[in-house]
């Protein structure tokens, strides 16, 4: 009975709204029964005294006891996230509502400090996400709390929350962060090899977080790639000690001569001509070196350089097998030319297009058997195929396929074709004369333009390379 009206008063079961009625009523049950024994009232007009204050206190206090349980439901509702509109509940007890207008301006607050902490945090990710270098964060435990976007793509989506250990091995590594979560070390600075990523170079930088600093993590590791750094260092290296060594041999052969000429051969005229026509071959080969280091040096500094030329690629290929007419004739090697009709013309740089082809011709008649055919087929194709490790433009191309019958190249040797000062030992034993510079010019030079550069060599077919340049940017 009595739930049922409590539920049609619209009051819970477990406001205690009973209890204190009951509590509020006993004070005048005790007067009651007092005047009752001092015969000042009946029984019964006692009785019905003491239903008439229960039925008061109970209206006294229904209108707060309603709406304390409606706050309470509310503030539970706002505790529980179901309700976003602060300003829904309105009471009609005063106390009560400045209790839930109070209530109210907590909320937004805090809703209002969530926002601006959640755009910060997203804000703050965002700008992780942009470093190029992987940053990880850890909490006293070693194991991986955050890592931006490049972390991720390097390490795998998986590297939060796995451990750090099981991320990298290596001791070194391992040791030093070891040392940040113990407080024996506020900072460590390491490079290490990492077997788990292809033996890749990394340093690593690792601080430990200042002790104001939020959340789980207690530290921040940076990490650098340094691989290519640490190779491209290496090439330039490589190159300054091969370019030393190809002068160094043509320079003590032309000083071992012109010591001769001033000592034991001063006055002998026929071996002065001898030796002064013996000096002019390596005197060649130096100043075709020096040219194409400058060659070189050049493509360096137009990297960023704006290809704009419109280039007829034929008009550029019959000058190069014009100027190497007399060449190819006196190694009886016939050129031939075989052209598409109404091919477009491509955008780039009209000399560098023109050494391109000057390389690779000249190359096709230095390296073909004698009494033999070169041919120079040029069309358009589709699309440049792609490269490895390499951006070729899109769209249409046109593709120039020099062709000769020389000795087949090998796998290993054709991988190696277009690398600085490499040159093949069939053709160092043949004495056949050259820098091992001009492939590796002519890739620089197909590369700025965004195009590629194949080779394909077979027993009877010979060696073909096939240069891709765009026709549009």
């Amino acid at each position: 009975m009595q739930h049922h009206l409590k539920s049609l008063m619209g009051i819970d079961r477990n406001s205690q709204f009973a209890t204190r009625v009951i509590i509020l009523s006993i004070p005048s049950a005790l007067l009651f029964i007092g005047l009752t024994m001092l015969n000042f009232l009946t029984p019964l007009t006692s009785f019905i005294c003491y239903i008439i204050i229960i039925i008061f206190n109970m209206f006294s206090l229904f209108p707060i006891s309603y709406e304390l349980q409606a706050l309470r439901k509310y503030i539970y509702s706002l505790a529980s996230e179901q309700n976003t509109a602060v300003d829904e509940i309105k009471l009609s007890e005063k106390d009560a509502q400045l209790l839930a207008d109070a209530i109210n301006s907590i909320h937004r607050f805090w809703i209002t400090k969530t926002d601006t902490l959640q755009a910060q945090t997203i804000s703050d990710a965002a700008v992780l996400d942009t470093l190029p270098d992987p940053i990880l964060m850890l909490d006293g435990e070693g194991n991986i709390t955050g890592g931006n976007l490049a972390a991720r793509n390097l390490l795998g989506a998986d590297v939060i929350s796995r451990r750090i250990d099981a991320v990298f091995s290596t001791n070194i590594f391992i040791n030093a962060i070891d040392k940040i979560l113990k407080g024996k070390s506020e900072s460590e600075r390491l490079v290490f090899q990492a077997p788990e990523y292809h033996n890749r170079r990394i340093y690593a930088h690792i601080n430990k977080l200042p002790w104001f600093s939020k959340g789980r993590a207690v530290a921040v590791i940076s990490l650098y790639d340094i691989s290519k750094a640490l190779s491209v260092e290496k090439m330039q290296s490589d190159f300054v000690a091969n370019a030393s060594h190809e002068l160094r041999t043509p320079l003590s052969v032309i000083s071992g001569f012109i010591d001769t000429l001033q000592t034991s051969a001063k006055d002998d005229a026929q071996a002065r001509e001898a030796f002064l026509n013996i000096m002019r071959e390596p005197a060649d080969y130096m100043s075709s070196l020096i040219e194409d280091l400058l060659s070189l040096s050049r493509l360096e500094m137009s990297q960023d350089q704006v290809l704009k030329d419109k280039i007829d690629i034929t008009e550029v290929i019959d000058d190069v097998i014009q100027a190497l007419k007399i060449k190819a004739f006196n190694r009886s090697i016939n050129i031939k030319m075989i052209e598409q009709p109404r091919l477009p013309k491509i955008i780039g740089d009209n000399q560098q297009i023109h050494q391109i082809m000057q390389n690779i011709i000249d190359n096709a008649i230095k390296y073909a058997f004698e009494n033999s055919e070169i041919t120079v087929e040029i069309k358009t194709v589709p699309e440049i195929p792609a490269g490895k490790g390499i951006a070729v433009a899109s769209g249409k191309a046109v593709s120039i396929a020099v062709n000769n019958k020389g000795p087949k190249i090998d796998k290993e040797n054709l991988a190696r074709l277009t690398e600085k000062f490499y040159r093949m030992q069939i053709h160092k034993d043949m004495k056949i004369r050259g820098t091992g510079l001009g492939l590796s010019i002519a890739k620089q030079i197909i590369l700025h333009h965004h195009g590629n550069l194949t080779v394909n060599s077979t027993t009877h077919n010979g060696t073909t390379f096939t240069i891709y340049l765009p026709v549009k940017r």
